[in-house]
């Protein structure tokens, strides 16, 4: 009796994320009063407040958050249940997966991932989310219930997921083609997270100016070099597919490597369908893609 309810964690889910009891409503197609009783009958199981409710509307409070988190990994888990039962019993696998990556690797790497997994898994969708790799990025909408698997620059600084790295690329010099000495001009920075040892080999570099354009997606970056603003630090894949007017060059011995891998939970490895998909990134991106 005291276990809370899949329509209990639905109601956590959504007065969460539309921060309000009345918005709430409206998304799960119930009245103010129902999912005011919900969120009372869910505090009450779980012996404390989850939202501070006002005029301002719900704002959840520590042990909420805790509690949403938990919400969406158990929904989700029930998604998996089911999808992993009916596979089993039909001999065809039906569902969505949600995949998060950040921009080069969703525009350069998943493409040919989910050609071959589409092949396994006609009637499988793979629902894939654009997220800054900034913070806990991909990793904390891992963490947080929002993704299943996401693709990452490693290492991640959420803890409690499962991680295995695919492959690692050079960082290179990227600058406006047929400039005479690229390491003279102004730099272009960007937030992206990086290791530790990255972010120590920059430091050393006494030639790398302070950055006078900071912006937060590398392709923004190469859009810049190619108009001739100035140079950048970005990992090879960045320059993949950058304008014509875009050159790079090798750092050197002693360069940094970005190491790209994959995210997901413990329990989501359970799953068989995450687990293909699990394989096909190891498989495919053993050499990721040049041009």
């Amino acid at each position: 009796m005291n276990d809370l309810t899949a329509a209990e964690l639905r109601v956590l889910i959504a007065v969460d994320g539309e921060g309000s009891v009345s918005a709430a409503g409206a998304r799960l197609g119930l009245t103010q009063s129902a999912v005011s009783h919900a969120l009372r009958a869910a505090e009450r199981k779980m012996g404390t407040v989850l939202f501070h409710r006002g005029r301002g509307g719900a704002q959840a409070t520590a042990a909420g958050a805790a509690a949403v988190g938990h919400a969406r990994h158990i929904l989700r888990l029930m998604e998996v249940m089911k999808t992993d039962t009916r596979t089993a019993a039909r001999g065809e696998a039906t569902g969505t997966i949600r995949l998060a990556a950040f921009r080069s690797a969703a525009f350069h790497l998943l493409p040919r991932v989910l050609v071959r997994f589409g092949q396994r898994h006609p009637r499988v969708t793979v629902d894939v989310r654009i997220v800054p790799d900034l913070g806990r990025g991909i990793a904390g909408e891992v963490a947080d219930g929002r993704a299943d698997v996401g693709v990452v620059s490693l290492p991640v600084y959420v803890e409690g997921l499962v991680t295995k790295e695919l492959y690692a690329e050079p960082y290179v010099l990227a600058y406006p083609a047929g400039h005479p000495d690229p390491r003279s001009l102004p730099m272009i920075d960007w937030h992206e997270n990086c290791s530790g040892e990255t972010r120590r080999w920059l430091a050393r570099q006494e030639w790398i100016p302070p950055g006078d354009i900071t912006v937060e997606d590398d392709g923004v970056v190469m859009s810049m070099v190619g108009h001739g603003l100035g140079a950048a630090i970005v990992p090879r894949l960045s320059a993949v597919g950058a304008p014509p007017k875009v050159a790079t060059t090798e750092l050197g011995d002693g360069a940094p490597l970005r190491r790209v891998g994959y995210v997901t939970t413990r329990e989501l490895t359970g799953s068989a369908l995450i687990r293909d998909l699990l394989g096909e990134l190891r498989i495919s991106l053993r050499a990721p893609a040049s041009d």
